[in-house]
């Protein structure tokens, strides 16, 4: 019953019409009609996705709720949706930050208010496509036009530096791109097909692998980020509203690391095998090295951007060092590139929202007090109990603090580079350290102490529909931390049959 009816397509398009629907209520005395289309609009497109997780069949690897139709029947282009186990976890993470951005905008936008929602619909429907496209054409239609939104979102509704933050935004990512569009083009001409399944099944030779892993890397690096090409990600998170920082931390960076998993290693296995060191060193580095530059930042959406590129290292990490794992003898390395595999798509879900809870929690005290320096702030456990509850939880998720999904993603992926080298493990592992270090440190100078100064002593606790969206964060975070097992069961099929392409040499 579930397989048959167009989820997919629902909640592409449904969120896409909406923000349409909701830009055409415009300004004038319709304020309060957008804003609450919106909420009716995200919550629709929420409530569709659900069935993605209840009719979904946790025993197979097979692409699941699938659509097919011809789009450009001269290049045999398709309108092809499907999802498997690494997939729909995103979407519904999509669909529910979503949700959350356009509750915590219903009050603060004020400037514009119905483009303000109408964009986060849009891109909402975009990001979904791009996670769930089983055409490669559809896939980069969908990467490509998601900028767009986005480039709208900090550039109208930014900081005073938004016109630099969202071009360099737009450059970094729309560059990259253009090198995955050649990749796709030279994949068809060995395949005679844009379909990405297809593409996990062509012969090619390791130059030709080496190159489109390359070309692939350029955009995919770009959108984790991956240092070095990660210095477009500080300037837009300062820069956007909290809205557009909550889903570029929570979704969008998201994509990057998709795309490792679902074109760079079944489609180049061999060329992903031969330059996995300097994927590992390039996590590593963001692990380590940008861990060490968020314990500068004296601006607190400064500091947990950095924080999200560290972070974001581990899921990379857990990619790649898959085929170290590989080549133990009798096989005994598969049960650890399992672990390192869901270990990095559980970091993705878990900081998802354990980023985008801290870039609200940094949007609450903007709203009132006007700033993100660490140094005007001080005591605010005193005026703000309830918000201190919420935001030490979220602290300690981000230095991942067993109990939390920080913990889940970050355990599995150390274990498993455990079994792979000892070194690597251990550099790691520097990130519970380097995490704690940044993240409780900014919490001591905001939370505790003494009342700072007058606008510390002003502040008022968190409103309804603050506490809402915060608990809402809260219990994802403590769910996938305390019972991550309906999670990692979903992903376990899909992961196994990845293995299975990598562990096939294409040569």
């Amino acid at each position: 019953m579930f397989s048959a009816f167009p989820f997919l397509s629902l909640v592409i398009w449904v969120p896409i019409l909406g923000g349409v629907w909701v830009l055409l209520l415009g300004e004038e005395n319709r304020a309060r009609n957008a804003r609450f289309a919106a909420l009716v609009v995200s919550l629709l497109a929420f409530v569709l996705s659900i069935p993605l997780y209840a009719g979904f069949d946790g025993t197979t690897a097979a692409m699941q709720f699938v659509e097919k139709t011809s789009w450009i029947p001269a290049f045999q282009i398709f309108y092809h949706l499907g999802v498997d186990g690494i997939s729909m976890p995103l979407v519904l993470l999509t669909t529910f930050t979503t949700v959350l951005v356009v509750i915590a905008g219903q009050e603060i936008i004020e400037y514009r208010a119905s483009q303000y929602m109408a964009s986060f619909l849009i891109l909402e429907g975009l990001m979904v496509g791009a996670f769930s496209a089983l055409d490669a054409i559809l896939f980069y239609v969908f990467w490509e036009a998601l900028l767009v939104p986005m480039f709208l979102i900090i550039g109208i509704w930014g900081g005073e530096h938004r016109v630099y933050a969202t071009i360099k935004f737009f450059l970094y990512t729309f560059l990259g791109s253009v090198l995955m569009l050649v990749a796709f083009l030279y994949l068809y001409a060995q395949a005679e097909s844009f379909q990405i399944l297809d593409f996990h099944h062509v012969k090619l030779g390791l130059p030709a692998q080496i190159f489109i892993f390359l070309s692939l890397l350029a955009a995919f690096a770009v959108k984790v980020p991956m240092w070095p090409v990660h210095t477009w990600l500080p300037d837009a998170h300062v820069e956007a509203p909290t809205g557009g920082s909550v889903i570029l931390a929570a979704v969008m960076l998201k994509l990057g690391a998709y795309g490792f998993f679902r074109f760079s290693l079944p489609i180049a296995p061999d060329a992903s095998n031969e330059l996995d060191w300097l994927m590992i060193a390039l996590s590593l580095i963001a692990i380590v090295y940008i861990g060490f530059v968020a314990l500068v930042q004296p601006d607190m959406k400064k500091l947990i951007a950095y924080s999200s590129i560290s972070h974001m290292g581990f899921a990379t990490l857990g990619v790649f060092i898959v085929f170290t794992l590989l080549e133990a003898p009798d096989g005994a390395g598969r049960t650890s590139a399992i672990m390192g595999l869901e270990g990095a798509l559980v970091q993705l879900v878990s900081h998802g929202f354990i980023s985008g809870a801290l870039f609200l929690c940094v949007g609450v005290m903007y709203d009132r007090l006007h700033s993100r320096r660490i140094a005007d702030y001080g005591g605010v456990a005193n005026t703000m109990p309830v918000f201190a509850s919420f935001m030490m939880l979220f602290a300690l998720a981000n230095s991942g603090l067993p109990g939390t999904s920080g913990f889940v993603g970050e355990f599995l992926v150390i274990l498993g580079s455990f079994q792979a080298n000892f070194w690597i493990a251990l550099a790691a592992g520097l990130t519970l350290i380097l995490g704690a270090a940044y993240t409780l440190w900014m919490y001591k100078r905001v939370v505790f102490g003494e009342v700072a100064n007058e606008g510390v002593a002003g502040l008022s606790d968190v409103n309804p529909r603050e506490f809402i969206v915060l608990a809402a964060l809260a219990a994802a975070v403590l769910l996938i931390g305390l019972w991550p097992a309906p999670l990692l069961e979903v992903m376990g099929p899909s992961v196994e049959n990845l293995l299975d392409h990598v562990a096939k040499s294409k040569l």
